[in-house]
């Protein structure tokens, strides 16, 4: 989506350029030739990489050999820093100027990475007003474009249109489960969290529960969890696709962390925030951050503004608890929503133009 939107831009002041490399469906819809399926590259956490790194390493040699051959007026390198910025850090040394569209979140965890940074990348596009300023300070040319999801989704969303979308009753009571589109995160999340809703129904028999797949895949491999946990007699609307719609019906939303929670924040919707991972990767991982929060809405706001439960806190009571909370707590519903709402136009730009303008200048300067 980020890519296809960048590209969105470039194409009117390139008309007769040749996109190619890897992406996905919105990115093809934009004129991409993709050499891979991107699917082939989605892979999250240390161990997965490790088992795939003979596999992802011969990907990005191809193509490596591929651009240093072609020799190409730009590359620009969309998030997925383990795979780009080694790729960027190659083309650069050779003379190809290297564009790296978000910023790897070095103000979250691997600071260190910024010397690798700086060895790759001509010019850092980021998505977050404050990042700006910790790249200018180390001296990487960086610009600010704004978030698109801020401008994909409207300041005020239209909570009786997803109702009705979603065949749901107006003055219903909606919890929208999320438990992430990666297969492992599916693995992880999906029990704890249904078993929350079957707390939650002891409180409130009248909760409707709403879960987006994010693929047939998906939605049977959460079907077959939730089976053999023996949680088939909770009732819940599984979607195609269609998050935004159940984010937008949701009077609160239990999330995955990752971009999904800046959705339900944008949306200006109550949420807990959680993450459960392989107990390995866990107790490596959890020592490396740098702050304490994990959700982007948090780390937006430099405070606590919804809960975060990650690992053994994810359990099912704790989240039921949190959950509550977010439904049931009035008040700090409506300072959400203020909240919600600052954020919303802090992140606001016309992030195609600002971003194909930033790629522009940066191949403009190396004619």
């Amino acid at each position: 989506m980020l890519a296809a939107r960048l590209l969105s831009g470039l194409r009117p002041h390139l008309p007769q350029a040749r996109f190619h490399g890897i992406g996905g469906p919105k990115m093809i819809e934009q004129g991409l030739e993709s050499h891979w399926p991107m699917d082939q590259l989605t892979v999250r956490g240390l161990l997965p990489v490790l088992l795939r790194y003979r596999e992802l390493k011969g990907i990005q040699n191809q193509l490596r050999d591929q651009l240093l051959a072609e020799r190409p007026a730009a590359f620009i390198g969309a998030d997925y820093p383990g795979f780009n910025l080694g790729l960027e850090e190659q083309l650069k040394a050779a003379g190809i100027p290297t564009v790296h569209y978000i910023g790897p979140q070095i103000w979250a965890w691997r600071g260190g990475r910024i010397k690798k940074i700086q060895r790759a990348v001509s010019h850092m596009l980021v998505v977050f007003p404050f990042e700006e300023e910790i790249y200018r300070k180390a001296g990487v040319p960086v610009s600010y474009v704004g978030h698109p999801l801020a401008e994909l989704i409207p300041l005020t969303p239209d909570v009786v249109a997803a109702r009705r979308q979603l065949g749901l009753a107006e003055d219903a009571s909606v919890v929208t489960i999320m438990p992430g589109s990666r297969m492992s995160e599916i693995k992880y999340n999906t029990v704890a969290f249904m078993q929350a809703a079957k707390l939650l129904l002891q409180r409130d028999r009248t909760l409707r529960f709403v879960a987006p797949m994010a693929g047939e895949r998906q939605k049977q491999y959460f079907l077959q969890l939730v089976a053999q946990a023996g949680l088939q007699d909770i009732e819940i609307q599984l979607l195609d696709g269609q998050s935004h719609t159940a984010i937008a019906a949701a009077d609160a939303v239990m999330v995955a962390s990752g971009t999904a929670s800046l959705e339900v924040a944008l949306f200006k919707k109550p949420m807990v925030i959680a993450y459960r991972m392989m107990e390995l990767e866990w107790q490596i991982l959890r020592h490396f951050g740098y702050q304490p929060w994990i959700g982007l809405p948090n780390i937006l706001a430099r405070e606590f503004l919804v809960p975060e439960l990650l690992q053994h806190d994810a359990n099912p009571q704790a989240l039921a608890d949190a959950m509550w909370k977010q439904l049931s707590d009035a008040p700090h519903r409506e300072r959400l929503v203020q909240r919600f709402t600052d954020m919303h136009h802090s992140l606001l730009r016309n992030s195609a133009a600002e971003s194909a303008a930033a790629v522009l200048k940066v191949i403009e300067r190396t004619k």
